[in-house]
């Protein structure tokens, strides 16, 4: 089939090397000339694993193009993806002009049927929004064109989403129209081969779908941190607690690890997404409301140990900080809990030294401070620092060289924000260690 993915972001991006990858002919398209510029040389301006591979693969093979000109674009798949940025508002309402510019460009440009799915997390309701606008440009141009409007959210992670989308767990896809179906089985033919993925459906459902699971995931993992601030007090480890309880087999063991707080562009835009759609519909989600507010706490919780742990003696306090994002296996800095810490510390007093192995260009453009040391390694960050802050769980920071952290550091404080130590080790080689839900 011939594609056209309108956003080349990480989902427009992700979303147009795969579907080359499995044979279709795909276009992506941006407005911003100098991405396009770029990706056509086979550089990729995002960090995802094995993504630069594919797009160069898929370059070579004239199965993936990009354009700027948006005429292009339209004319050129019968099926028009759009992967489009929809940030949150300052009133936590997704911000939807991205996509019904696309929509509008769409409207004005196309001269036959089109299938129009929207891959971007929307909230319920945007697939009327889409058409109608659609239908006001081929209103102002004399034009009766049919075209469809689907729905078909993405379910990617970061660090994971060739995987993710090479081998879903399944594609949610909402139509309002059954005629569509034959077109979105040729769509999607190379991944229904062992079995049956597509789950077809209504589309609010698919719209509420997305934000539904999200939030789900949120909220397992603000339990637990939660959980892990009462874990502290009582003399229970929250490591324990999670073994216990994931293996129930109607609980599982995924997301329930505690630790400095949730980030990146998808939970806390999502969740703030659906607590507007719900009081925009009057309807309290009381327990999506809590995970946000828990979240919050969280950030604020563990920068509080690094403070009372040097209680009147913070300010001054050289602090060495390991990773940056908000997970490892991505630059993304977008709501990294690092962010929130470092600029609490900061009014303290503190100064840091920090490294991630990726992110660093990324960190450079929200955490602009003369406070903040940017180092070629993680034994630079080390070099007279009162504490160490583990924010990332990078392999690289996996297994602790004791030898160097005790010629390198002042102090003997490690604040593990991701639980990736043992503590009885840590002590046992002369350090003090702070977990999270630890005793």
């Amino acid at each position: 089939m011939k594609i056209t993915v309108i956003g080349s972001g990480y989902v427009g991006l992700v979303t147009g090397a795969c579907l080359a990858e499995i044979g279709h002919q795909v276009m992506c398209f941006d407005v911003d000339k100098n991405k396009i510029s770029t990706l056509r040389e086979g550089k990729i301006p995002i960090y995802e694993p094995g993504l630069d591979e594919l797009v160069v693969k898929n370059i070579k093979k004239e199965r993936l193009l990009f354009t700027d000109n948006v005429e292009d674009s339209v004319a050129f798949g019968s099926v028009q993806f759009i992967a489009v940025g929809t940030p949150s508002g300052e009133d936590g309402s997704a911000d939807l002009n991205y996509v019904l510019k696309a929509a509008e460009n769409i409207g004005k440009h196309m001269a036959e049927q089109k299938y129009i799915i929207n891959k971007s997390t929307v909230p319920v309701g945007t697939a009327e929004k889409v058409k109608t606008t659609i239908n006001a440009q081929l209103k102002t141009r004399g034009k009766d064109i049919k075209f469809d409007v689907i729905s078909n959210p993405e379910f990617l992670k970061e660090g994971a989403a060739i995987d993710d989308f090479m081998k879903p767990a399944r594609i949610i896809i909402g139509i309002e129209n059954q005629e569509c179906k034959p077109a979105m089985e040729e769509l999607y033919a190379p991944f229904q081969k062992n079995h049956d993925k597509i789950v077809y459906m209504d589309v609010p459902s698919a719209e509420l779908t997305k934000y539904a699971a999200n939030c789900m995931l949120a909220v397992r993992i603000s339990f637990m941190n939660e959980l892990s601030r009462l874990a502290e007090v009582v003399g229970a480890d929250i490591d324990s607690v999670r073994k216990g309880i994931g293996s129930d087999p109607r609980i599982g063991f995924n997301f329930l690890y505690a630790g400095v707080g949730y980030g990146g562009s998808c939970f806390p835009k999502d969740v703030k997404a659906l607590i507007r759609t719900g009081r925009q519909n009057e309807v309290g989600l009381e327990v999506v409301e809590a995970a946000e507010r828990a979240n919050k706490n969280q950030k604020k919780f563990f920068g509080d140990k690094v403070k009372k742990y040097f209680g009147s003696s913070i300010s001054g306090k050289k602090i060495a900080v390991w990773g940056l994002a908000f997970k490892p296996n991505t630059d993304d800095m977008r709501e990294a809990p690092s962010l929130d810490v470092i600029a609490d510390l900061e009014t303290q007093g503190c100064t840091f030294s920090v490294f991630d192995p990726v992110s660093m260009t990324e960190a450079k453009k929200v955490l602009a401070s003369s406070k903040v040391k940017y180092c070629q390694n993680q034994a630079e960050t080390l070099d007279g620092a009162d504490a160490l802050i583990v924010f990332t769980e990078w392999s690289e920071f996996k297994a602790l060289d004791f030898e160097m952290l005790s010629k390198k550091m002042k102090g003997k404080a490690i604040f593990d924000g991701r639980n990736i130590y043992d503590g009885k080790v840590v002590r046992r080689n002369g350090f003090e260690y702070f977990g999270i839900g630890k005793k």
